[in-house]
């Protein structure tokens, strides 16, 4: 399959999918920091280059419901990224997923398909990550670990201990390695994969 993976420059699913022998390019703003194939630049610039599949990871600053206290002085911000949201919604891509955490993506635009954490993927750590999907079955958990440390600040609130433990924003984002390795095998194995819904179209009949 031809596949685009929006707004990455890890290249950490981009590579996931060429192992498995696709032919698959990362788009971002930053430069790319594996080696791999990657335009650095806007997505809209190669979105209609004729993929048949697309994982994107738009930028959760404005979005992430952590965040939500600043909502009200970054509306404009805000919007902006919602639409950029629903401008990779409604690519004419036939298959697709894209990754937030919890945001305001799902009271104002939809619900996620799945929620998804790395321990469920072979990774001790509590990172909740919403995926929306088009064409695209659910994830399968691949193998359930243990959760991973967690500290209590003095308000009494629970957070995962890797997260408290960096303040880079580039760090906190990146996919963990299982649920990076469950992505391109599970999405980027064609024969199981369902029939998009314009094809499907095209089979109905009318009837009187």
């Amino acid at each position: 399959m031809k596949i685009l993976i929006a707004c990455e420059y890890s290249g950490q699913i981009r590579n996931s999918f060429a192992r498995f022998g696709h032919d698959v390019i990362s788009c971002d703003l930053l430069p790319t920091e594996s080696e791999g194939k990657h335009y650095q630049g806007d997505v809209r610039d190669i979105i209609n280059n004729g993929f048949d599949l697309m994982v994107a990871h738009p930028s959760c600053q404005h979005l992430a419901v952590s965040g939500s206290r600043h909502f009200w002085r970054k509306e404009k911000e805000q919007k902006e990224a919602l639409d950029f949201v629903r401008m990779l919604m409604d690519c004419n891509i036939p298959r697709w997923a894209i990754e937030n955490p919890i945001s305001v993506i799902s009271s104002a635009i939809r619900p996620p398909d799945q929620i998804i954490q790395p321990w469920e993927f072979g990774d001790s750590f509590q990172k909740t990550t919403c995926l929306w999907l088009k064409n695209l079955p659910k994830l399968k958990p691949t193998k359930i670990v243990d959760k991973g440390e967690f500290y209590i600040s003095p308000s009494g609130k629970k957070l995962p201990l890797w997260y408290t433990q960096t303040r880079s924003g580039k760090v906190r984002s990146k996919s963990f390695p299982g649920i990076c390795d469950a992505i391109g095998r599970q999405w980027g194995d064609e024969a199981n994969l369902p029939i998009p819904t314009e094809q499907l179209n095209l089979f109905k009949v009318d009837t009187c």
